[in-house]
């Protein structure tokens, strides 16, 4: 693996964070494929990562936190990703994370019936796949490459900063 800066691997962590954030927008709004809640959820840590690498940036503040900050992050990303694709696959029955979308919205009991009403997808449909894989199957993927990145980083600080 080259031995850029660690200015450099950050930068290439932020587009890897921002295609996949472009890309998820993307599909959902233009291509019209709908997320269901963990789907959602596992967009969460790349927009965390896209404002702690720019805080990071902006005030050049304890960078080796910001590292350990991101692993994480990814780390969370990971777990989401491996627990959605379990569901994906049968291995966990799905929760009530996949089931309404806002509670907190809900302050009658028509508001209620009317979600349930409503089709929401489920965690287990897969309605988005790349080269046969699904979306959460690219996510763990991306995951672990940042993590593994990351901790390289985290390891060899000194060595990575010059």
């Amino acid at each position: 693996m080259y031995n850029f800066r660690v200015e450099a691997y950050l930068r290439i962590i932020f587009f890897i964070c921002l295609i996949s954030i472009i890309s998820a927008y993307f599909i959902e709004y233009i291509l019209g494929h709908q997320p269901c809640n963990l789907c959602i959820i596992e967009r969460i840590p790349y927009g965390l990562a896209l404002v702690l690498i720019i805080f990071n940036k902006a005030f050049n503040k304890n960078e080796y936190f910001v590292i350990l900050l991101l692993i994480l992050t990814f780390a969370f990303s990971l777990i989401i990703s491996v627990y959605h694709f379990g569901i994906e696959q049968g291995f966990f029955e799905e929760t009530t994370v996949c089931g309404l979308k806002n509670s907190s919205d809900i302050i009658s009991k028509e508001d209620l019936l009317k979600q349930l009403q409503e089709k929401t997808t489920s965690c287990k449909d897969v309605t988005f796949r790349i080269f046969g894989f699904s979306l959460t199957t690219i996510n763990i993927i991306i995951s672990l490459l940042i993590i593994f990145l990351l901790t390289k980083i985290f390891i060899n600080y000194e060595k990575f900063k010059k």
